[in-house]
């Protein structure tokens, strides 16, 4: 007899998590949102050092938490955040001319902090 009490049912229709960063906005995949719990609030974590950004599920009342995942009559997954200040920081860290360049980048979740993690670092040039 195979003990199969520790196993967990793997959901294909999650995907990868990334996130998109263009001249338009930074826009979170289906994957993310669901890998995240379907948040409706998340604080935006920046560490211009390391290169990193995270969002992280808080609630409405905590410091600087942002509006994340409405549900919606079309059934749309994925966030889309276009304050010009945000793209302005993230292309001044990263030496980036959105103006001209979009990328993407892979997210990684940490559950224990509640948070996916994006390492701008390894982010890919889209074509």
């Amino acid at each position: 007899m195979i003990d199969l009490s520790t196993f967990k049912t793997f959901d294909f229709s999650e995907g990868f998590p990334y996130a998109s960063i263009t001249n338009h906005g930074i826009t979170f995949n289906k994957s993310v949102i669901m890998k995240l719990g379907y948040p409706t609030f998340v604080r935006l974590l920046i560490d211009d050092v390391n290169k990193q950004i995270a969002v992280q599920v808080c609630e409405e009342n905590e410091d600087k938490s942002v509006s994340f995942y409405k549900e919606n009559a079309r059934s749309i997954y994925s966030v889309r955040w276009n304050a010009r200040d945000l793209l302005s920081t993230i292309e001044r860290f990263m030496d980036w001319d959105l103006e001209t360049s979009s990328y993407r980048v892979n997210g990684v979740l940490i559950p224990e902090y509640s948070l996916m993690l994006f390492d701008l670092n390894k982010a890919t040039l889209l074509a």
